[in-house]
Formats: structure tokens, sequence, C-alpha cells
């Protein structure tokens, strides 16, 4: 059986690496010139509730757009791919919280009628799932490998 489910092509695998690093790579940059990510406001006032309070505005903005652009560079690049993972599955995590904080600004009816924020936000589920797929150990190169060992051994 060759499906999505048991056979990870490396190509595919590099092919959404790339993709979501240069997502990251892309919203990160943006986030470097004040004024042009759709998401600095948001990206500020959920930094803000999460820190209480404790980061300056600008800072947190320059602090996230590293975060997101060293992120992106590593999955383009592959290097210390279990780390890139890591770091971006923690920004995920914060990236959900605005759901909580500001309720008025990601529902029109909690909890199942989604503003526009609350899509752009609820679209990261996409992101874990990529980040997961391409974990090393998870659906990487090495969940691929052993499915293709299963299949030889239950071919014989």
């Amino acid at each position: 059986m060759n499906t999505a489910t048991t056979t990870l092509s490396p190509r595919l695998l590099a092919f959404l690496r790339i993709g979501l690093g240069i997502c990251y790579f892309w919203f990160g940059l943006l986030k470097f010139f004040p004024g042009v990510s759709p998401a600095e406001d948001l990206a500020i006032n959920t930094i803000h509730c999460l820190t209480f309070g404790l980061i300056p505005a600008k800072t947190s903005i320059i602090l996230l757009a590293i975060w997101e652009v060293a992120v992106g560079l590593l999955l383009i690049s592959g290097f210390w791919l279990r780390g890139a993972i890591t770091a971006a599955l923690v920004h995920m995590a914060c990236t959900f919280t605005p759901l909580l904080c500001f309720p008025e600004l990601t529902f029109t009816k909690a909890p199942y009628a989604l503003t526009l924020v609350g899509q752009y936000i609820v679209k990261n589920l996409v992101f874990v799932a990529g980040l997961l797929i391409i974990a090393p150990g998870r659906g990487g190169k090495k969940a691929a490998g052993k499915m293709e060992r299963k299949e030889k051994v239950e071919a014989m």
C-alpha cells in the first residue's frame, strides 16, 4: 500500500519544510518594518498580554521578528531541524492565545463564529500539522524509512 499516510516522499517532506520556512521567514521579515505586517498589532497586544506588559511593544515585535526569521531560515536550510520545530511549535502555541485573551477580536459569536482575525489564527493548525509531519522521528525521514522497511518485511 503506497498512500500518503504510509510513505512520505523525501521530496515532499523537503517541499513542506521549505514552504513552512518561507512563510515563517516572510511573516517575520515584515515585522521588522513598522506598519507593514498585518499581524503587527495583534502580535504586540498578545505579547503584552502574555508578558503582563513587561516587554515594551517595539522590543516585543523585534524579538518576534528575529524568532520567526530564525525559524524560517532554519527550516529552509534544514539545519538544527529539531530545535527549529520546537521553537516553531512554542510560537504556534502562543499564536492561539488571542482566542482567549481577545475573544472580542477573534469571534463574532464565541466559540464557533470566527472573525477574519480568528480565522487567521485557526489556520495555524495547518502549520502545526506540517511541523509535526516534518519533525525528525515523527513524520520526517526516520518515519519514512521505517515505513518503507515495514512494507518490505510485510511483502516477504
